[in-house]
């Protein structure tokens, strides 16, 4: 009998039968056992309050700790409950990136395991999330973090808002809301999660901010260290050329080859005037060299920005755009 089937159907191969949820979480963890059921519990308790399904994906980054044990627990009680698991330690983006692959909802929020953000913002992002929206990012205005922590953190907000033109206040908030679409085509690796709201931004997507509340952490330490700093900053200069000037590395490589080498022309030209006129002797003029080494790193900016140019030409016929409409 067909209920008789059903009936002997495994947990496994109804939740493959299941609807689709609309919502996915998902949350990187790193060492944070004892924040876990914390966690999962306030999401549970979220998505009775919505009367919305929740699919929530649990990404143990390498946990050293018996993060995973409670993580298998979980999974075995809720069929909601995704859990994927690395050999090590691969950093958060690695860890977003395999929660984005894995999600199956319209909508996409991401949160932090240490419960500082609050699940409770979820329904408000959503909410924020509307037509004129396809990601919402969080704003701690209000935070419970050490001074170590917080002004290097306003520091590389204020940094990243006015190199990048994106008026957003908190670029690294953990709790995100997105469209399906975004997570879907976002390249996420090394620390480039801190620059998602960038990302999203120059594919053509419309990003948005909201103010969410912020807890001190209950658990553990914070991962912070003055190496991810450093490192977010080297990515910061990575974001800017290849999302800016990989299609056209001449723009520039070739306008400070332009400003170099106009700096050592009129140094020599100059000069050279003078010598000319019988001002001045070029022999004990070491500016003169100086003018000569502006023309030389001109002309080799310039030779880098060209052939830049020559190697992007060839992708160039086969560019992919992130198309919002296709009508035909």
């Amino acid at each position: 009998m067909p209920t008789a089937s059903l009936a002997k159907q495994s947990p496994r191969a109804a939740r493959l039968r299941a609807k689709p949820p609309r919502i996915s979480v998902v949350v990187p963890l790193f060492n944070e056992e004892e924040s876990i059921t914390e966690l999962f519990e306030s999401l549970q308790r979220v998505s009775r309050e919505m009367n919305e399904p929740f699919e929530i994906i649990l990404v143990d980054d390498g946990s050293t700790d018996n993060s995973f044990a409670v993580l298998r627990g979980l999974h075995s009680r809720h069929r909601n409950v995704k859990v994927i698991r690395f050999r090590r330690n691969f950093g958060k983006s690695a860890a977003l990136s395999v929660g984005f692959a894995a999600a199956t909802g319209d909508f996409v929020i991401t949160l932090d395991a240490d419960l500082q953000d609050d699940p409770a913002e979820i329904p408000s992002l959503l909410e924020a999330l509307t037509d004129s929206y396809d990601m919402i990012s969080g704003w701690k205005r209000k935070r419970f973090d050490p001074i170590s922590k917080t002004i290097p953190s306003r520091f590389f907000n204020f940094v990243t808002a006015k190199l990048t033109g994106i008026p957003i206040h908190d670029f690294n908030c953990g709790l995100k809301a997105y469209r399906k679409e975004v997570v879907k085509e976002l390249n996420v690796y090394g620390e480039l999660h801190r620059y998602i709201p960038v990302l999203a931004h120059w594919a053509g997507y419309r990003v948005g901010e909201k103010v969410v509340q912020h807890h001190p952490r209950k658990y553990g330490k914070t991962k912070f260290g003055i190496s991810r700093f450093i490192r977010g900053f080297l990515d910061l200069l990575t974001i800017l050329f290849t999302t800016r000037y990989i299609r056209r590395p001449l723009h520039l490589f070739g306008v400070w080859g332009i400003v170099s080498f106009t700096i050592g022309a009129v140094i020599d030209v100059t000069l050279s005037i003078e010598w000319l006129l019988g001002r001045t002797s070029l022999s004990n003029r070491p500016l003169f060299l100086v003018g000569f080494l502006f023309i030389i790193i001109g002309v080799q900016f310039v030779s880098i920005g060209l052939l830049g140019e020559m190697i992007t030409r060839q992708e160039r016929d086969t560019q992919q755009y992130s198309v919002r409409e296709y009508l035909q």
